[in-house]
């Protein structure tokens, strides 16, 4: 699994491999550097704690210090460090920068495919995924990734060649001793790979954790003024205790795997160091090893020391990224919306749509049973029904939010599903009950989806939406920022905007979702007369929830369990005494008040 991971991610490195060559070679150059100054540390020491002796034992690329007058040694010596620590230096800032650079970018390119994706994924998924989940994925999972791009991979690449480096050198300045030093170095590495399952299976159980409290968390606020409403205050924070303490719980398993490592890995390494500094010892006793060989052995054992350790810590990153990495590709993996696109190109509708023996199923689930009805150009099919009666299904089908399971839809004969997507899409308008607004400003909002339209245009769309006024009041007029979803307007103002942004789309088609229901009286007749600008000319789909608002549609459609049950004029389906005269007798009695006030004039 892991390896399928790491390849997939690798994919994402491929477009930057010339910057990625770049940060090896000063990665290498890094190494040798750290091991330049291991290596002169032992000659830095005797020349300072014996300034008579005129012989030293370099060799490789500084033989050059050996041959040089013992006078003049005194200003070389310093010189050559102060040259090493700056090409490390150097390096040091190259790699880091170059590794950076293109571990941002990296992530930038999951973040953006990983959004473009979910675009482009089902509705039905977004019914079996918690919003508080994708964003946990784009936000919380994708910054993870991160850390395991930018930080784990430049760190393992980076320590792995010092460590290389300075275990060479180590070999290069006595093998005895590095045999003697090294001999615990394989229970380090088997410790590293069993930590590294653990915490991986650590770090899914955490992560999972904090995805529960993210949804959870995001329910609770975007929820709040039900959460008030209820009193339930104490319920939710019993709720967020709970999932704090279940992420509490794993991320304290992870830290006590880490806490037991650390200094284990560190008292292995220290009996290694301590067997090599009592045989290094005896060496020198009896002259077979040099004290500037010595030195610069253990200047090497030590310099290893720091990038072994981060390797040690990298791993507990490296997990958390790839645990990480396997829920975000799972996001990337799941299915796209399975729309086949047509090719036929349409502009408007020249006469008609027709529902044909629609049928349709929510998996097991029958949702419509072999609709069939036509709508004529410029028509308003009010749809009626009980709550769970297939009424929004019904108009998602139009939309191609989902496929008819049998039967056909068809605009002047010819199916939907052989139309182009986009041009499809383009014919409709839609005006929900639960307003849609961006935090954004008012003139972006009404502008969303008709982008090429003029300043004018928005505008006159505004008018027309009786929303222009209000807007004008405004602190900031059209460039007045809405807050999340449009928090800054009341509900009828919220509607105006989303009517004026339908307006400015200019659909052939509009679906409207009783656009009217949670409004006050006031609010409600100044949405209406904006419904009524819009409608002119629109072949019109409305849900009405409110049966009074139904009475001057065209036609009405009554829906039951799924089933076209009656079909026809507000005062036919009324003589017919059938299901519509039941419900509307039921509504008229439960808030008679409120429709005779209306007066029946619904959308």
């Amino acid at each position: 699994m892991n390896r399928t991971l790491v390849r997939r991610l690798l994919e994402y490195l491929k477009p930057h491999i010339g910057r990625f060559i770049v940060a090896m070679v000063l990665m290498v150059v890094l190494s040798l550097m750290t091991g330049a100054l291991a290596y002169l540390a032992g000659p830095l020491v005797k020349f300072v704690i014996n300034p008579s002796e005129t012989t030293l034992h370099i060799a490789g690329p500084f033989v050059f210090l050996a041959r040089i007058p013992k006078q003049e040694l005194f200003y070389y010596l310093p010189v050559t460090l102060i040259v090493v620590a700056l090409l490390k230096g150097l390096s040091f800032y190259g790699q880091a920068y170059f590794m950076g650079n293109i571990g941002q970018r990296i992530i930038m390119n999951i973040r953006n495919d990983l959004f473009q994706h979910i675009q482009y994924l089902p509705m039905d998924y977004f019914s079996r995924v918690q919003t508080g989940t994708l964003v946990s994925r784009i936000m919380n999972d994708v910054g993870l990734v991160q850390g395991a791009v930018t930080s784990a991979v430049a760190g393992v690449l980076r320590d792995s060649f010092s460590v290389v480096v300075l275990i060479a050198l180590a070999f290069y300045l006595d093998w005895r001793l590095a045999v003697l030093t090294f001999l615990v170095y394989p229970v380090v590495g088997y410790s590293v790979v069993w930590v590294g399952r653990k915490l991986r299976r650590v770090s899914i159980q955490g992560q999972n954790a904090a995805a529960n409290l993210n949804n959870n968390l995001f329910e609770s606020i975007s929820s709040i003024a039900i959460v008030k409403a209820f009193n339930q205050e104490a319920y939710e924070i019993d709720r967020f205790k709970k999932f704090t303490s279940e992420l509490y719980a794993a991320l304290m398993r992870g830290i006590k795997v880490n806490a037991l490592f650390v200094p284990s890995m560190e008292f292995l390494m220290v009996i290694g160091f301590v067997g090599a500094f009592w045989y290094g010892g005896i060496r020198i006793m009896h002259g077979t090893l040099t004290p500037e060989g010595f030195f610069s052995f253990f200047a090497a054992i030590g310099m290893l020391y720091q990038p072994f350790k981060n390797l040690s810590n990298i791993n507990s990153v490296l997990q958390d990224g790839l645990a990480a990495s396997g829920r975000v590709f799972h996001v990337l993996d799941e299915p796209k919306e399975t729309v086949k696109d047509g090719h036929t190109e349409i502009t408007g509708i020249k006469d008609h749509i027709s529902f044909n023996n629609v049928s349709f199923r929510y998996g097991d689930r029958e949702a419509l049973k072999g609709i069939s009805f036509k709508v004529k150009k410029g028509e308003v099919l009010a749809i009626v029904g009980d709550s769970g009666a297939g009424k929004s299904t019904l108009v998602s089908l139009l939309t191609r939010f989902y496929d008819v399971t049998s039967g056909a839809i068809k605009i002047d004969g010819i199916d939907i599903r052989d139309i182009r997507l986009k041009a499809l899409r383009s014919l409709i308008g839609v005006v929900t009950q639960e307003t849609i607004l961006f935090d954004d400003t008012v003139y972006n909002n009404i502008l969303y989806g008709s982008s090429s339209a003029a300043f004018g245009q928005v505008i006159e769309a505004a008018k027309l939406a009786y929303a222009h006024d209000f807007i004008a009041r405004l602190p900031d007029g059209y460039n007045t920022a809405l807050g999340e979803r449009g928090a800054r307007l009341s509900g009828g103002e919220r509607q105006r905007i989303a009517i004026a942004r339908a307006i400015l789309k200019d659909p052939s088609i509009l679906i409207l979702d009783e656009a009217t229901s949670n409004l006050d009286a006031k609010s409600e007749s100044e949405v209406q007369k904006a419904l009524d600008n819009l409608m002119k000319g629109k072949t019109t789909f409305f849900i009405a929830h409110r049966l009074y608002t139904a009475e001057r549609a065209d036609r009405i459609a009554v829906l039951v369990h799924g089933e076209l049950v009656e079909e026809g004029s507000h005062e036919m389906l009324m003589r017919n005494a059938g299901h519509y005269k039941k419900l509307y007798t039921l509504q008229h009695t439960l808030f008679g008040k409120e429709s005779d006030a209306s007066g029946g004039k619904g959308a």
